[in-house]
């Protein structure tokens, strides 16, 4: 990557564009795809494949459905091979009802993303056009009017009135005016008046800049890197998890006291064991998944039909179900 241009605000336009492989007139088609293929994608995330399974199994994780994966497994030791094949039954209706309607979001959500793609005008051949953000490449000139998105970190050749929105990196609420020239390579990040990150828009003006820095490379990229959060937890999926491990507490002190009673009453140990085993297994809610799905997927019906897509069932709560 253009390690060499770790900083770039302090260097003359000329000397950057040499260190980029780039021209005043843009890039060839055929330096572009070098480019491309030397940088990579234009994009904070690498494109992931088919997940498919792992979204399958997070459909189990929940302790309530370990609870009753545990159940039919007791079943099957107990020798009551029908109570396990209606357990194990409804947990996989349940947890394929979920990833059915997760994975079709997913599929929906990704269609509806390649329709509002985001675009670049670049100059490639000599001439301006329209390229997707994620085939832009170090070493593309950028021209920029108003309303426009930065596509990657890019050092200003020529600007009029041009004005950028860095609230998103810089927290700055108000727009700050950009100008093309040479800075001191201590500038600070809120100050650096002659570079365009990734991740802000113009506001007015317009403007013409090289990309030098794209992707993972870019300061947006950098802060993007280093947060990485998991998807919160919604407060219907917390109490969920809260509940099934109340009840594998209380089945757990039920069954050992229940098994200590037994044995104290001088019962055999042995059919006081399958005693506690089969009140476990008569303890856990069977049902309970699979009601829960199918109140959710009936939410995200209704969701739909209002033209809202639900990428997760569990955010149903959160609108209100009882709003539908």
């Amino acid at each position: 990557m253009n390690s060499q241009l770790s900083t770039f605000w302090n260097l003359p336009a000329d000397r950057v564009l040499t260190q980029v492989k780039s021209t005043p007139a843009g890039l060839s088609s055929q330096d572009a795809q070098q480019h491309l293929s030397e940088y990579g994608a234009n994009s904070l995330k690498q494109k992931q494949q088919s997940n498919s399974l792992t979204l399958l199994l997070n459909q189990f994780k929940s302790p309530i459905i370990l609870i009753l994966i545990f159940a039919a497994v007791l079943s099957i030791f107990l020798k009551d091979a029908a109570d396990a094949i209606i357990i194990l039954a409804i947990v996989l209706i349940s947890g394929l009802l979920g990833f059915w309607q997760e994975r079709g979001a997913t599929n929906a959500v990704e269609k509806l993303l390649a329709l509002v793609q985001v675009k670049a005008t670049v100059l490639r051949d000599g001439k301006s056009q329209e390229i997707p953000n994620e085939e832009v490449v170090p070493g593309d000139i950028v021209l920029l009017n108003a309303g426009d998105s930065i596509p990657g970190d890019c050092l200003i050749l020529e600007s009029k009135d041009l004005s950028v929105n860095e609230a998103a990196l810089t927290g700055e609420t108000y727009p700050a005016d950009k100008l093309s020239g040479v800075l001191p390579a201590e500038t600070d990040l809120g100050k650096r008046i002659n570079i365009l990150y990734m991740g802000t828009n113009v506001i007015s003006g317009t403007g013409k800049a090289v990309v030098v820095h794209t992707g993972k490379e870019t300061e947006f990229g950098k802060v993007s890197e280093r947060l990485k959060l998991r998807p919160p937890e919604t407060e219907f999926e917390a109490g969920l998890t809260k509940f099934g491990y109340f009840l594998m507490e209380v089945t757990l002190i039920l069954v050992v006291l229940i098994f200590a009673a037994n044995v104290y009453l001088k019962r055999p140990v042995l059919e006081s064991f399958l005693f506690s085993l089969a009140l476990a297994v008569g303890l856990t809610p069977q049902l309970l998944p699979a009601i829960v799905s199918l109140n959710l997927s009936r939410g995200a019906k209704q969701m739909a039909k209002k033209q809202v897509i639900v990428k997760r069932l569990a955010a149903i709560e959160l609108v209100g179900l009882w709003n539908l």
